[in-house]
């Protein structure tokens, strides 16, 4: 049941991934990449729990987010 409700939820993450971004500017700054990385909590976690680590990922991916405890100077 985990990996069909997983798969369901991948699906788009996969569409997205290679027929959206690969005609996108390349701006995430995350390695592995944000679509690579929800793939791989939807593998990991039950859907509920791989959702929240994913919106925060997202949050934290964009140009105005400052990491203060990771910055280097």
């Amino acid at each position: 049941m985990k990996k069909i409700v997983g798969l369901i939820f991948k699906i788009p993450v996969y569409f997205y991934k290679f027929c959206i971004s690969p005609y996108m500017i390349s701006s995430c700054r995350f390695i592995p990449s944000c679509s690579t990385y929800a793939i791989d909590m939807f593998s990991k976690f039950m859907p509920h729990v791989a959702i929240y680590k994913i919106f925060l990922r997202i949050l934290k991916c964009n140009p105005f987010y400052s990491d203060r405890n990771n910055e280097k100077f």
